[in-house]
């Protein structure tokens, strides 16, 4: 059985980590759906600024909206949306045949306002409204400020991929401002069945301690702290308090695995696929992860197994002078500027070919 069908049979769903309009020009999206069992997508400013800088996709529509988008940030939208709306109907059968489970791509509110809650509550709806699809999560960062934004969004109704989680404490709050939300509708009287996913990177842990740990503890650190996030996971599931708002009609949020292409030469390119194989999760990859756990992907067991001992690995990370809280801070901020960052250049990007198009 191909590898990625098996996993997708195990219970994990496997999303592509990229949008292009070449994919869905020549059909290679659909063929990663029809061959990998691609269920969803996830995409982010520096995706759309590679697709947009790197070719001429996209020359003909910003050619075709010169003059008729107020700012870059609008055109950038307006370009975004026609892609996802484009992949959302391909995952849309997904969406259906899995009554809302599965089958999502994701549109990601400016960066710029990772520390602005009411301007990204404001963004969210109006997005998530502009795509005109079921389908589509906008994802908003889970940042202090951010969180009170998923609150507002789920109570609102609006589908939330919660991004820029690194921690099982950032998850745990992530987890807690959704259950806020779907709490509030319960409330209100409104359905409840409002969808989300609670983003955790991964491979960012790795590349932070390389070289500052030994070498029996080399691409161990972000599997430990994603095995102990899915612990926090599924004890959240099992709470009384999730119980009750499950029964009143509400989903699971889902916990998905993000940055998962291996960084460091030296381990296997497919390791955070294999060991973070897992049940009512989410694994979002690369193109080129997706292609190579194809190729030479194996699953043996699906885990939390019992002898998984990732609070061993995590003291022994500490014992090396590793400090965990501090670091999820840090790239949790680090990941906020660098997404800051992309989407700067983005708007360059895109304002230098509208300028040169527009003559």
């Amino acid at each position: 059985m191909n590898p990625t069908k098996k996993l997708h049979d195990l219970g994990q769903s496997l999303w592509l980590d990229n949008i292009t309009r070449q994919i869905l020009n020549d059909g290679t999206l659909r063929r990663y759906i029809d061959e990998f069992s691609v269920t969803g997508l996830t995409s982010n400013p520096t995706i759309f600024n590679l697709a947009i800088k790197n070719g001429a996709d996209y020359d003909d529509a910003i050619r075709g909206k010169v003059g008729k988008c107020n700012s870059v940030e609008s055109l950038f939208f307006e370009l975004a949306i026609e892609d996802l709306g484009r992949a959302a109907d391909l995952f849309r059968p997904a969406h259906d045949c899995t009554c809302g489970v599965d089958g999502w791509v994701s549109l990601e509110v400016s960066p710029l306002l990772a520390y602005d809650a009411a301007g990204t509550i404001a963004s969210a709806k109006e997005l998530y409204a502009r795509t005109g699809r079921p389908n589509v999560f906008i994802k908003i960062p889970g940042t202090k400020e951010g969180l009170p934004a998923v609150e507002e969004a789920i109570f609102a109704g609006v589908p939330v991929n919660v991004t820029l989680l690194f921690s099982r404490e950032q998850y745990t709050a992530a987890a807690a401002a959704y259950l806020r939300g779907i709490e509030r509708r319960i409330d209100a009287g409104l359905k409840p069945d409002v969808a989300s996913v609670a983003s955790l990177f991964i491979s960012r842990w790795d590349a932070a301690v390389a070289g500052r740990t030994p070498e029996s503890l080399r691409g161990r650190l972000g599997v430990a702290v994603a095995r102990r996030a899915y612990a926090a996971y599924r004890a959240l599931l099992d709470s009384p308090r999730w119980q009750r708002a499950f029964n009143a009609g509400a989903r699971p949020q889902r916990l998905l695995w993000a940055s998962t292409g291996v960084k460091d030469p030296k381990l296997s390119d497919i390791l955070y696929v294999q060991e973070l194989a897992a049940p009512l999760t989410v694994n979002t990859m690369p193109e080129a992860t997706l292609k190579a756990f194809a190729d030479h992907g194996q699953i043996g067991s699906i885990f939390p197994a019992a002898e998984d001992d990732c609070e061993g690995v995590l003291a022994n990370f500490a014992a090396a002078g590793i400090d965990i809280d501090g670091l999820a801070a840090q790239l949790q901020d680090e990941g906020a500027k660098a997404f800051v960052k992309s989407w700067n250049e983005l708007v360059d990007c895109i304002a230098s070919k509208r300028e040169k198009l527009g003559k």
